[in-house]
Formats: C-alpha cells, sequence, structure tokens
C-alpha cells in the first residue's frame, strides 16, 4: 500500500517555467487542483514529500501552505533522499510513490513501489514510469496521479467524502 507520495516540483508541481518578476525574485505557477488533492489525500492517511534540486521561500510557503511534511531541497541526488526517508519513517521502497520528469528523477523512479510522470516529460522518464498522466506539469498531473493511487488502493470513495464536507 502506498503511504507516501514524493513530488518533484519544476516541471511535475509547475510548469517548468522560471518567471521573474520587475524585482528579479523568481515566481512560479502551481496548480490548486494539485494542492486541493494534497491536501485532501493528507486527510485520509497518504503523506507527502517535495524532492527537489531547487531552493527559495516560494517553495518552503508552497509546502507549509499543504502542510507536506517531508521538504528536500538543493538535492539532486534523489535517490540518498529515499534512502533517508525510509530510514526516518520506516516505510519500505513498495510503500512510497514518486512523480516527476527529468533525467535526474530516474534513479529514484527506478527505486520506488510506483512512479508516474507528468504528459510533458522526457521520454527517458516516460519509458520506464508506471503511470503517464494526461496532464502536463503544472496543469493538474499531480492531482491525476494522486486520483489514480487512491483508486488503485481503494481509497478513492474515502477520498471523495472527505472532498465533498
Amino acid at each position: 500500500m502506498i503511504k507516501l507520495i514524493l513530488l518533484d516540483v519544476d516541471g511535475t508541481l509547475t510548469d517548468g517555467g522560471v518567471y521573474h518578476g520587475n524585482d528579479g525574485n523568481e515566481i512560479k505557477k502551481f496548480n490548486v487542483k494539485d494542492g486541493f488533492a494534497i491536501v485532501n489525500a493528507r486527510k485520509i492517511g497518504i503523506e507527502f514529500g517535495i524532492v527537489t534540486g531547487g531552493r527559495g521561500k516560494l517553495l518552503e510557503y508552497r509546502a507549509k501552505k499543504l502542510k507536506i511534511k517531508y521538504l528536500f531541497s538543493e538535492n539532486d541526488r534523489k535517490e540518498q533522499i529515499l534512502t533517508e526517508i525510509m530510514s526516518q519513517t520506516g516505510l519500505k521502497s513498495e510503500e512510497i510513490a514518486y512523480m516527476g520528469d527529468d533525467l535526474n528523477d530516474i534513479n529514484i523512479i527506478k527505486k520506488v513501489g510506483l512512479s508516474a510522470a507528468p504528459a510533458d516529460a522526457i521520454s527517458e522518464v516516460l519509458e520506464i514510469v508506471d503511470f503517464v498522466s494526461e496532464k502536463k506539469g503544472g496543469n493538474g498531473a499531480v492531482r491525476e496521479f494522486i486520483e489514480f493511487v487512491l483508486k488503485k488502493e481503494n481509497l478513492y470513495e474515502k477520498f471523495l467524502k472527505v472532498c465533498l464536507i
């Protein structure tokens, strides 16, 4: 059973674009439907984590707002983070799912119990994941993957009840 879903940020939770305001601050677009699914899946016992090579206050803000339990930033060796998470939580790799879109996601994708990619991920990732979203990164791909996991684990009806309160 999947107990933890780990997510890449750029190209998965976002569209992969990097935007800068007039003040030079970086801006990213996150999808509210992804956030809605994360918040409500947490209510039924699925935990979430972010594993990214990026960093910044914006990322910390988004993780805090969604009450994402694990935030690992500034790390390109994502498979090492997986080992650390398993050590911290006692979870086995088959209880962890991961969604990513690029070369730096391949090693962790190969080690988790369930893997996914947005529709616009690179071909090397699309060829090896268990699930490919119909949506692009930052456009509801994470929501689609969460719903896939919940249906696979027979938790979707419970999720719907939580969402409809």
